[in-house]
């Protein structure tokens, strides 16, 4: 198995490279402190500016000590539990439909992690939960039994959830936090028009297929399309990236301090609210759990 190749004869209207950049210069200067100023506490302010110089250390030492190259995008067989959920995937994509039946009870991201609000302005990037930050969520994986089952055996499983992308749905370039995690996402059910439904990772774009898994680092800049008129659904995964001693000691320390930031924190509490509602709404449909 090769690591996917970059899809051939994209013709997505992404920004052009100066237009992008000045965007983004814009954000950092304006949107996001707009958004969070009113709202952001001490506390917060202190883990947002120094964790972010933090993470800077913390990701040099990551590439120093990891057990895997320091690759945009990896081959899917370097990580052995993938062939075991690609072997699956049908049973996964069976559980994620029938989650899906309910699909007003399953929260866009941005109200489970307001950090998250500037990228999905439509509200139309859904997410259900298994696994988040390292906290197994017991509520919603008895809707998914089977799937819980499969993701509980990945090592180092940090997040598991069914991700939706309903039609329209853009996020914009951005890049995650750490280097300490590599994000795995595991074709559900992908629209017919596939070069419609895309991931750029740095400016390389590339396709979903269903059944197989699409791996890289989300510390990259990567930007997300769905132009179709049918949604994009795939298991997306978060896991400890393999690393020796000693820098295995610090990514455990950094992800314990990620666990109970007050980011992490106030998401475990807004997804606590939506699976009351999803498990109340499921037992008047007469669904299990």
């Amino acid at each position: 198995m090769k690591a996917p190749e970059p899809t051939p004869g994209w013709s997505a209207n992404a920004p052009r490279g100066e237009d992008r950049r000045q965007r983004d210069r814009a954000q950092r200067q304006h949107g996001p402190a707009r958004q969070t100023h009113a709202v952001r506490s001490p506390m917060r302010y202190v883990v947002d500016v120094y964790g972010r110089r933090l993470r800077d250390v913390v990701n040099r030492i990551v590439v120093r000590y990891s057990m895997v190259p320091d690759d945009d995008v990896f081959d899917p067989a370097v990580f052995d539990w993938t062939a075991t959920l690609q072997a699956n995937w049908q049973t996964i994509h069976e559980e994620a439909m029938a989650i899906l039946s309910q699909r007003h009870d399953i929260p866009p991201l941005g109200d489970i992690s307001t950090d998250h609000q500037r990228l999905d302005h439509r509200r139309s990037w859904r997410t259900f939960f298994l696994w988040g930050y390292g906290y197994r969520m017991d509520r919603n994986c008895v809707h998914a039994p089977k799937t819980a089952a499969l993701v509980d055996s990945i090592p180092g499983l940090i997040s598991a959830l069914f991700s939706v992308h309903e039609p329209g749905t853009h996020l914009p370039r951005h890049r995650g936090v750490t280097k300490g995690m590599i994000t795995c996402h595991l074709g559900l059910k992908i629209p017919v028009d596939a070069d419609q439904c895309v991931i750029a990772v740095n400016d390389k774009p590339y396709r979903w297929k269903p059944g197989e898994f699409f791996v890289f680092d989300d510390t990259q800049y990567h930007e997300v399309w769905n132009d179709t008129d049918e949604d994009r659904i795939i298991l997306l995964l978060h896991i400890n990236r393999p690393m020796r001693a000693p820098g295995a000691w610090l990514q455990q320390a950094f992800f314990y301090l990620i666990r109970h930031s007050p980011f992490v924190q106030e998401a475990l509490r807004n997804m606590e609210s939506w699976t009351d509602r999803f498990s109340r709404n499921a037992r008047a449909l007469g669904r299990s759990g």
